[in-house]
């Protein structure tokens, strides 16, 4: 099929007042344009998109955030004869790609802006009239085997039978900066996922805990960073490593076993909000979800969080392990994340469920634990 142009949907920017809306959509059409070679513009709350390359922009717009769908579709001015004459090409088209027959039904679904001479009952009346004497197929308006659309806005009608879906949310670029810890599991990964589809710019953060976890690790972060860029609409995506061994190492050998992972985590977050004020992040990002490991209780969220003074967002938290793992493998990160690479040998055998924020507070100072996470807040670019 040859089509003029891909028509693009978006969905909650429309909700939006007018000036923040016209952020918004120049901000997604900005994404577009960098995402692949087109022209673009929006109108009407349509996207309008002339790409170089129809089938490379199919496979990208399906992963821009802010496109909630989008139609391979034929342009044609807005006049009944020429609707019939490009309708029969179009139909013929189907019949000759072995998608449309006189064994199948079909619907028409017409929509119309602007003022015309016909209703869109009835520009729908007169098309099917067309299809079903050219290909001699039966309507269904039900449970039609197709669907053949008709887009009228104003002077121009655009023809389509499909309707693709996008990843919807909002466009990159649109809600500020985050850091978001990204540790080659499961979890991590479809948390930066989601809080890319609300519009947030990423800097992931990587805590290299070599020789604790294996050097694969750091591959398969990688790994995912390449996967999750697909979903970045060219706006940059940046991976930061801090090699976090010899902090783990202190904690282990000063502090009580069982609160080795406690710890750990308190340190993530101190050095990510360090990174956060030099780079001018708003939020930290995390994979938590209430319950699944010791450090992801209530009350060791809380002490783990405690004295950071910028929000932490866990997109995750109200998620239970099989909903997280369906997603991640419809964003294409799980088969990454459960690349082989050992288990973490500082983990305790029985780990802490409840530190209190004071208790952790009195370690914090015993230990002098912010001079040496100062020490080690080396990163690698």
């Amino acid at each position: 099929m040859d089509y003029d142009l891909i028509l693009g949907r978006y969905g909650e920017i429309a909700l939006k007042s007018p000036q923040v809306r016209r952020k918004f959509e120049s901000q997604l059409i900005h994404n577009i344009k960098s995402a692949f070679k087109t022209k673009a513009h929006i109108r009407g709350g349509r996207i309008f998109i002339y790409p170089a390359d129809f089938e490379e922009a199919l496979n990208k717009l399906a992963k821009i955030f802010g496109i909630i769908s989008f139609s391979p579709a034929v342009a044609m001015k807005t006049d009944k004869k020429v609707i019939s004459t490009k309708l029969k090409e179009y139909v013929e088209k189907l019949n000759s790609e072995g998608l449309f027959d006189d064994k199948k039904s079909f619907a028409i679904r017409c929509k119309r802006t602007g003022k015309h001479d016909f209703t869109s009952q009835e520009l729908a009346a007169y098309a099917g009239s067309i299809v079903a004497n050219k290909i001699g197929a039966r309507v269904n308006l039900t449970e039609p085997d197709i669907e053949i659309f008709l887009d009228v806005r104003g002077g121009k009608t655009y023809l389509f039978h499909k309707i693709l879906p996008g990843p919807g949310g909002l466009p990159i670029g649109t809600s500020g900066k985050v850091i978001s810890l990204l540790s080659g599991g499961i979890d991590s990964a479809v948390a930066t996922y989601l809080i890319m589809k609300r519009g947030c710019k990423i800097v992931a953060l990587h805590f290299d805990t070599y020789p604790y976890t294996s050097e694969k690790t750091s591959i398969k972060v990688e790994k995912l960073v390449d996967k999750l860029k697909e979903y970045s609409s060219g706006v940059k995506f940046e991976l930061l490593t801090v090699e976090y061994g010899e902090y783990l190492d202190y904690c282990i050998s000063k502090a009580p076993r069982n609160l080795t992972c406690i710890l750990c985590k308190f340190g993530m977050y101190q050095i990510a909000e360090k990174i956060a004020e030099n780079i001018g992040a708003l939020a930290i990002v995390d994979g938590n979800s209430i319950g699944q490991v010791a450090s992801q209780t209530l009350s060791n969220i809380l002490a783990t969080r405690y004295g950071v003074k910028i929000p932490i967002l866990s997109p995750l938290i109200g998620f239970d392990k099989v909903e997280i793992e369906n997603l991640a493998k419809k964003i294409g990160t799980y088969e990454i994340s459960i690349l082989p690479n050992g288990e973490c040998t500082a983990a305790p055998k029985r780990p802490a469920t409840k530190m209190e924020p004071k208790r952790l507070s009195r370690i914090r100072k015993s230990l002098d634990l912010d001079s040496k996470l100062k020490k080690i807040m080396k990163i690698k670019y």
